[in-house]
């Protein structure tokens, strides 16, 4: 059995209200919602548990990727789309990325930022 280490991650943004939207609708295809927010921060998780805290700062902030795990292709490949539908950057279209393993299939999306969003399914279908 593989442990998954992390817990939660928070990002840096530049507009709360504006992140805040983009991830609700870009990460809805992967079970995420938004589950808490308050000045300058918007918390989203699956049920109660928040996996991805947004948080304002008032410099530019500097750009970072996250990966989230997708439960099946369809999942990155819902992801992409909505991910650019609310306003994303396509970054690479969902496919196979077989120079980091043969059933790595991922997409990636520009968030408002800049930060480098990634779906990731890592078994085979």
């Amino acid at each position: 059995m593989i442990a998954t280490v992390l817990d939660h991650i928070s990002i840096p943004v530049s507009n709360v209200e504006q992140s805040k939207r983009w991830y609700a609708q870009a990460l809805a295809p992967l079970g995420m919602v938004l589950i808490a927010e308050g000045a300058g921060f918007a918390k989203l998780g699956i049920g109660p548990v928040p996996y991805l805290t947004l948080r304002e700062c008032e410099m530019s902030p500097p750009t970072m990727h996250i990966a989230l795990r997708a439960e099946n292709h369809s999942a990155v490949d819902d992801f992409h789309a909505a991910a650019v539908l609310a306003g994303g950057a396509c970054n690479g279209a969902p496919g196979l990325r077989t120079l980091y393993h043969p059933a790595y299939y991922g997409a990636f999306v520009l968030d408002p930022d800049g930060h480098n969003v990634e779906a990731v399914k890592h078994a085979p279908e």
